[in-house]
């Protein structure tokens, strides 16, 4: 993912074109450095594999901040490639350089800083591998001055593969013992289960042991929507049935889990009762927000792979009836007064791709109806901004992921707020043709945060409501094709015309100023503050 300025480094052409004429290379030119960055982020959520950036320094580089903190929070792999020279236009002066070296330090997984051509390859493969290695995350390459010279592009593409150690007995043990002792345990599935691409093989263990799931954000696609372990999402805006489990557990597996407020809500009424198991990848994550009996640093599918051979299931099948007898739905859809509810939009999207899309969301109170409404069924296809909370992500997410997996379908949801802040990516939407289909749920708010005010602050709004342009006629103007929906029947022949057509389709709904997300948890709050309506 490259944003035009890179092309005004004449040094650099003597060594990045190596790599553009790789078969292997998908060379893409964004509107915009954020973008760039959320582009290659998506791609690497996607695949698991990096992509690289390629930016200017000065205000190039700077652009790519929200970015790399983005990747940083929800540990994407990434390689930002940053050229921190300019050539001379202005009478030998500059006039915008940064150390953005330094600046880049607390988002970055690692920072490298080149000044020979020669050096090129080996910290390349180098940056490429550290992307991948334990906890991943975005890697800068910082092009400083460099000595005229050539280098070799090839051993970029040749990087080794290091031998993992073997999983250590003491940290079975616990894990096997636990889930035979257990009466009511439960599964909290975050998003290094999907890093890890331990999806598949914790499924399997909830289903030999008979242990509910629950997820949170970001682990949302760990396992199917529809499976009937699977309690939902939990947290703030968690299901009853999630919430619930967890609150009266007696045993917590908690795998590659962050434990943010919006997880745990008040920390200390968290799960009370459960004896708590934390697997993560990351030796830092342990025992940092909750304390845990149990703190595990280990790779999640490799560890589960050797749980699920020595697994002695438990007695659970009361706790297992109990709990899937709860409401897993989201109450409040069909009391709402809206014409068009945002919901219904959801859920006709979810119907309509057959659950099979690959989907991807701005921030704000979309996000968590999509959470809630499209029945995810594979890893790898739930793209949202998580522990950042980035506006603006989901349409440069979704290039990236129309990129990554050309022969997928792609659903970018937005919010009439949110999608304004890269609008201008539609752009690059409509020059490469990619079959994108953004949904806006037009609420002429920033329907979050306006949620909030109301809650909580007595509907004294401030700064919360917005303008928008006429979304179809900014689609025909970049040459795409915009269609509107006011009602569920409109709504209904939209969302089927938008899939069916081929290219870039922007499809607006005008649903209900003031609908709200339900449940929720007053942040600070325990469960039994949920409010429901």
């Amino acid at each position: 993912m490259t944003p035009p300025l890179c092309r005004h480094v004449p040094r650099v052409r003597r060594f990045f074109p190596l790599f553009l004429q790789q078969e292997s290379f998908h060379h893409t030119i964004m509107m915009h450095e954020q973008a760039a960055v959320h582009a290659a982020d998506s791609f690497g959520r996607v695949t698991g594999k990096p992509a690289v950036v390629l930016a200017a320094g000065g205000a190039a580089a700077t652009n790519c901040v929200t970015g790399l903190a983005e990747a940083f929070m929800d540990s994407v792999p990434l390689l930002l490639v940053v050229t921190n020279f300019q050539p001379a236009y202005n009478h030998g002066t500059t006039g915008n350089e940064i150390d953005f070296y330094s600046m880049a330090m607390p988002i970055t997984k690692y920072q490298y800083r080149v000044h020979r051509f020669a050096d090129l390859p080996a910290v390349l493969s180098a940056a490429a591998s550290l992307t991948k290695e334990g906890r991943p995350g975005p890697v800068l390459l910082d092009l400083t001055r460099m000595e005229t010279g050539t280098a070799d592009a090839d051993a970029f593409f040749s990087t080794p593969k290091k031998r993992a150690p073997a999983i250590a007995e003491k940290c079975l043990a616990p894990i096997v013992t636990q889930i035979k002792r257990a009466k009511k345990p439960v599964i909290i599935a975050g998003g290094g289960v999907i890093i890890s691409g331990a999806a598949d093989i914790v499924r399997k263990t909830a289903e030999k042991a008979g242990i509910p799931v629950v997820s949170t954000l970001k682990g949302l696609d760990a396992v199917p929507a529809d499976h009937p372990l699977f309690l939902g999402m939990i947290g703030m805006h968690g299901t009853y049935a999630a919430n619930k489990a967890v609150h009266s557990a007696d045993l917590l597996i908690c795998l590659g889990v962050r434990f943010n407020d919006r997880v745990t809500g008040k920390a200390k009424t968290f799960a009370p009762k459960a004896v708590k198991i934390h697997v993560d990848i990351d030796a830092a994550e342990l025992n940092k927000n909750v304390h845990v009996d149990f703190p595990i640093q280990a790779d999640i599918s490799r560890l589960f792979l050797e749980v699920n051979r020595r697994l002695v299931k438990g007695d659970t099948s009361e706790w297992v009836g109990f709990v899937t007898s709860l409401h897993k739905k989201v109450p409040m859809c069909e009391k709402s007064n809206s014409i068009l509810k945002p919901q219904h939009v959801i859920r006709m999207i979810s119907d309509m791709t057959d659950r099979d899309a690959i989907l991807t969301t701005d921030v704000g109170q979309h996000q968590i109806w999509s959470a809630h409404h499209y029945t995810f069924r594979q890893p790898r296809t739930f793209i949202t901004s998580g522990g950042f909370g980035t506006m603006g992500f989901g349409l440069p997410a979704a290039i990236g992921a129309a990129i990554a997996a050309p022969h997928r379908q792609i659903v970018c949801v937005s919010g009439d707020g949110s999608f304004q802040m890269n609008v201008q990516e539609w752009m690059t939407v409509a020059r490469y043709q990619l079959p994108i289909k953004v949904v806006i749920l037009n609420n002429g708010y920033l329907g979050m945060v306006r949620q909030w005010q109301e809650l909580f602050y007595n509907r004294r709004y401030s700064a919360v409501k917005i303008a928008s342009p006429h979304f179809c006629a900014l689609a025909e103007a970049y040459g795409t094709v915009g269609l509107e929906a006011k009602t569920t029947a409109e709504a209904r022949e939209v969302i089927q015309t938008g899939l069916s057509l081929p290219g870039p389709v922007l499809m607006e709904f005008d649903v209900k100023e003031e609908e709200n997300v339900y449940p929720m948890i007053p942040p600070g709050s325990g469960v039994e503050a949920t409010i429901h309506s």
